[in-house]
């Protein structure tokens, strides 16, 4: 496929070239008029395309929700990318590829948000699906669901090249689909649909210890994990229940207990696949891929207890696999598998209640995951 593209590119001769220098011009000035106006205006969405093995990205105003396509997206990189992840630095972005068993580095162009793939890549466990990393940007942690193991990378600030820390891999539970890493990184979280557990590590240097008490059961069919930004509370859909399992985490050791009257079932639509919680840590969303809605809920940041805002649940496209809030709090994006497209709906900052616009944004094959940038 990306043969025949560059192939059509050479064939187009200078008219193609002009229009996209064009382009390319009217980005940078855009981007520079924008810079002058105070904080930044937009970030930057990166999408795993694992039927097209390439990497799609968006520029988003983040004042109006609208996706515009970058230059060249998508980017052609390893077979079937499960997972992205961006570096905090915005420097480098990071592809699963659970079609060959390793890792994508890309470097960024800061003021494009272009992708170029850095090679060789790095290998990884069996099936790597999903990508996770520390505050600081020191270590990339990747769930590799087939070997039932999670690797382990240290960054080279510079260049973004990965390197296997001492013990890496460390051994997981049989089918891991999903990790989140706890704010302070001290504590990951890794998800196990086949016994219905969350499995708990303490982190040292990059290093994993199971956590005493490890694993804790949720509802049935968990496949996406999401942690509030105090670090007390672990929320997990469960896709089979169709429930939330909400648990508290113990701050000394990364111990979870469910919380009274987990797991919850009001406001659940059906197959609840995928969680997101609002940057203020007040509200939590609920991508349900069967009934093709977001549920919403205000969280009591005391006990954790979720309670469904009113016109709960909102429509999206059909079948959402992601939800992603955006990072300041002003939008929430839906990741819709059956219809190609990316729903865009404005949070309400009181409330936490969604508000479909006319913003939305349509990828070439289905997208399997969802970064967007600070």
């Amino acid at each position: 496929m990306a043969t025949v593209k560059m192939a059509k590119v050479k064939m187009a001769g200078n008219v193609v070239r002009v229009s996209k220098v064009t382009s390319l011009l009217l980005i940078v000035l855009t981007l520079a008029s924008l810079a002058g106006c105070g904080a930044p205006a937009t970030h930057i969405a990166y999408l795993g395309l694992p039927q097209d093995d390439a990497v799609a990205a968006f520029r988003i105003n983040n004042h109006s929700g609208q996706f515009t396509n970058i230059a060249e997206s998508p980017y052609p990189g390893g077979i079937s990318p499960a997972s992205v992840f961006v570096h905090p630095s915005n420097k480098f972005a990071y592809a699963a590829n659970q079609g060959e068993n390793d890792i994508s580095l890309f470097t960024i162009d800061a003021s494009l948000g272009s992708l170029t793939e850095v090679l060789p890549r790095t290998p990884a466990g069996v099936t790597p699906v999903s990508l996770d990393m520390d505050g600081g940007g020191n270590f990339l942690f990747v769930a590799n669901q087939a070997s039932a193991n999670i690797s382990v990378y240290s960054i080279n600030s510079s260049t973004g090249a990965l390197a296997s820390v001492s013990g890496s891999p460390f051994a997981t539970s049989p089918n891991p689909v999903a990790l989140k890493l706890s704010p302070s990184g001290k504590f990951l979280y890794v998800v196990n649909p086949n016994l219905a557990s969350i499995f708990a590590y303490s982190v040292n240097s990059g290093k994993l210890q199971p956590v005493p008490g490890s694993p804790f059961a949720v509802g049935s069919g968990p496949f996406s994990i999401a942690i509030d930004p105090a670090e007390k509370f672990v929320y997990v859909p469960n896709s089979t229940a169709n429930t939330i399992s909400v648990l508290a985490i113990n701050p000394s050791t990364g111990a979870l207990s469910s919380i009274p009257e987990s797991p919850f079932a009001s406001g659940i639509g059906s197959q609840p696949i995928s969680v997101a919680v609002h940057p203020s840590g007040k509200f939590l969303y609920v991508a349900n891929m069967g009934s093709s809605n977001i549920s919403a809920f205000s969280i009591d940041t005391t006990t954790g207890i979720p309670t469904v805002i009113t016109n709960s649940p909102f429509s999206t496209g059909t079948g959402p696999l992601v939800v992603v809030s955006d990072p300041n709090g002003n939008f929430v994006y839906a990741v819709n598998q059956g219809t190609k497209t990316i729903s865009v709906f404005s949070v309400n900052a009181s409330t936490g209640a969604l508000t479909g616009t006319a913003q939305s944004a349509t990828t070439t094959v289905s997208a399997s995951s969802m970064f967007v940038t600070h």
